[in-house]
Order: structure tokens, then sequence, then C-alpha cells
């Protein structure tokens, strides 16, 4: 078994999922990314980071449409040559690997971008999905935006719609929130973001045999 481990994070909009991952990241001294993928995935490619920002975490078109068009093979990378190089689906297959060449490398948090889809097969991996009810959300959301409650309530719904689409059609069907998806749910607006730190911390020594 390595000694490196791999914790991945989904989360709805507003929950903190991105600040618990950034403060485990601090306490246990492992890189966490996020945006920082888009970037990785383009040096990688040698496709416009613009591009990978366009599809982060969301479908060009609708995910209907999408779906009736059938769902990807998410393993096999296009090669420039193809007509399908910068497709949606490419771009996602790009990231998805450097996410499993980081997750064979060190220890780190990923946060978001189908994580635990692309590392299903990795063995040293904890799943977490963060939520919160609604009026929790739009506190931290007004908070962090300076918008009120309505912009507040309106950017969670649309966010975590997109993420949704996006997570359930890369997982060929299967719904985001779905705790049976993960090792481990969350509710911050219950135990507070630095309980779920605790509780992330604390699973990853049950799953992995005491590897923090």
């Amino acid at each position: 078994m390595s000694d490196h481990y791999v914790i991945t994070i989904e989360r709805t909009f507003g929950s903190g999922g991105k600040t618990i991952g950034i403060n485990l990241s601090e306490e246990l001294g492992i890189p966490c990314y996020e945006d920082q993928l888009l970037r990785m995935a383009s040096d990688y490619s040698g496709i416009n980071e613009r591009l990978f920002a366009q599809v982060d975490e969301k479908l060009r078109g609708s995910y209907i449409t999408k779906m009736l068009a059938g769902f990807p093979n998410i393993n096999r990378i296009a090669q420039p040559k193809d007509k399908n190089f910068v497709s949606d689906e490419n771009l996602f297959k790009i990231q998805a690997e450097i996410i499993r060449q980081l997750a064979s490398s060190e220890s780190c948090i990923i946060i978001g971008k189908c994580g635990n889809l692309a590392l299903k097969d990795h063995p040293n991996v904890v799943s977490v999905f963060v939520d919160a009810d609604m009026n929790y959300c739009i506190e931290n959301v007004k908070e962090r935006l300076c918008v009120g409650d309505t912009e507040a309530e309106r950017l969670i719904l649309k966010t975590d719609k997109y993420r949704s689409d996006y997570y359930k059609y890369y997982s060929h069907g299967q719904e985001w929130k779905d705790p049976r998806g993960y090792d481990l749910s969350l509710n911050s607006g219950r135990i507070g973001m630095e309980k779920c730190a605790e509780a992330i911390k604390n699973f990853v020594n049950i799953k992995l045999g005491n590897v923090i």
C-alpha cells in the first residue's frame, strides 16, 4: 500500500467544502487542488486554459441533450489530430488524467472536478461530500460575495444545478448528492467546518489505517 493518500471533496455552493479542504491542506501539510487543475490540464495538453474554465464542473449545452447522445467513455483521451480534441468530454478526460497522476505521486486534496470518479479505482482515496441547509449556505455566500439573500439563493441554485448535471453525466447517471457515491457525507451547517475537518481526518485513519 502506498504511503500517500488523497481526499476528494464534492460540495454544494456555500457549504464551505472548499474552505474545509484548504484548512485540511494547511493542517496536514499536503497540497489542495481546485482551480490549479485547470492550468495543469492546459499545460499537459497544450489546450488554452480558457477552454477548461468554460467547462469547469459544467456542461456546454443541456444535460438532457448530451444524455440523449449517450454517455462518454471517460478513459480514452483524444489526440490533437482527433476532431474531438477540445470537446467537453476530452477536456474532462484530460483533467481526470491530471488527477490520477497527482494521486499516484503525492498525498493531496482534490476539490470538486468529480475527483472521486477519476479515482474510483485508486486504493488510497477517501471521498467526501459536504452539504448544508439553504439558510446556512445563503449566509456564507452573502458574506463571501457581498450580495443579498435573493441573489445568494439564485447563485446557489444555479451553481448546484450545473455541478449536479456535470456529475450525473460523467458518472453515467449517478446522483451528485447520493451518499452512496461517497465514503463520507457531512452537514457543515450542523457540525461546523472545523468539526467537518476533524471528521474527515478521523475517517481517513479509519479507512486507510492511521496514515495521518
